[in-house]
């Protein structure tokens, strides 16, 4: 299976978003993943700030991955967040971000970290795909478009 499917249940995908800023972005992936695995929310918000404050997870093009290692976690997991309203993200394209890609692995998880953030970062490099993922319907097609090989 895609490293990507394997992380992102249809539960884990949320889409349009009222968050206004990265923070209330990194709130709502916490209280998401603490309803869906326990990891408590405070844990997952600080981790992603943490990383966020060495530099910017945007990628540009209105994406950003934010990412981050949880002692916690037994296995990787993601959240799929697409916002109403782009939000300020301090990507290097300076243009706010409105499809956000979270991922948080184990403490020990390096290959499969990177494994995914390549794959992330290459269906986000696609302006079709961005497109896609703008316009699907459900977090089931979302899923279907961040996967296909």
């Amino acid at each position: 299976m895609n490293p990507i499917g394997e992380i992102l249940p249809l539960s884990h995908i949320l889409l349009d978003s009222d968050a206004a800023s990265k923070k209330r972005l990194f709130e709502q992936a916490g209280l998401l993943l603490e309803q869906e695995t326990g990891v408590p929310r405070s844990e997952v918000f600080d981790c992603l700030f943490a990383r966020e404050k060495l530099g910017s997870t945007g990628l540009g093009q209105g994406v950003a991955v934010p990412h981050g290692r949880l002692g916690s976690l037994k296995q990787a997991t993601g959240v799929f967040i697409r916002t109403k309203e782009p939000v300020p993200f301090d990507a290097p394209d300076g243009k706010p971000v409105s499809l956000a890609a979270v991922l948080l692995v184990p403490e020990d998880a390096a290959g499969a970290h990177l494994e995914v953030l390549a794959k992330l970062a290459a269906r986000f490099s696609d302006k079709s795909v961005r497109e896609s993922l703008m316009q699907a319907q459900d977090a089931a097609q979302v899923r279907r478009i961040l996967t296909e090989e």
